[in-house]
């Protein structure tokens, strides 16, 4: 079974905590609180671009949920639960507003035939785009009993599968946090703001 999105149900100053961090850092904050992303930060003003070739993972769930920014503001989010994920290719970009104009900050890592993995790894998104295909998937069950140690809100539409591939991910996120990320063959880059993952 394919599909094309599951997203369906439910850029001031150089902000480097946008990516790097989150990234870069490797031991990050995991868990799932009432559909919200639990947040030990609050996500910043700008979304950011994910892309990879080839994702390939088990142990995932998928429901709707929220990202509180530092304002108090809520945004609207699908929540993507992976147990543990590699990602082949991979691409992180942003792009913020400064007095000096755009400025970029790009993360490649995972190439050469290396993919970057990931352990519990969880994604606050608003747009994604693939071919992927889902092993033993259930959709419509309730967020709170996905087969995921993160977990949605009871009565909340989700979905679930033991595994997922996508080929060509690209996809826009407020936030993405794991256990650990382990990134090979990492390049952390300032760009002009033209320049982005997809």
């Amino acid at each position: 079974m394919k599909f094309k999105n599951i997203v369906g149900s439910h850029a001031g100053r150089i902000l480097i905590a946008a990516v790097p961090v989150a990234v870069v850092s490797a031991v990050l904050v995991g868990g799932v609180a009432q559909g919200a992303v639990p947040v030990s930060f609050a996500v910043s003003g700008s979304q950011f671009q994910i892309a990879a070739s080839d994702l390939e993972g088990t142990g995932f769930s998928q429901y709707a949920g929220t990202a509180p920014d530092s304002a108090g503001v809520s945004h609207q989010v699908a929540i993507a639960n992976i147990g543990s994920a590699t990602l082949a290719d991979l691409c992180q970009s942003v792009v913020s507003d400064t007095p000096l104009g755009k400025v970029g900050i790009m993360i490649t890592a995972g190439g050469n035939g290396k993919p970057a993995s990931a352990t519990d790894l969880q994604i606050a998104m608003t747009d994604l785009k693939g071919d992927s295909t889902f092993g033993n998937i259930r959709i419509g069950v309730d967020a709170s009993t996905v087969n995921t140690k993160e977990k949605g809100s009871a009565g909340d539409f989700a979905q679930d599968s033991d595994t997922i591939s996508i080929k060509n991910l690209q996809q826009t996120s407020w936030s993405t946090q794991a256990s650990v990320f382990t990134l090979t063959g990492m390049h952390v880059q300032l760009t002009d703001g033209t320049k982005t993952c997809f």
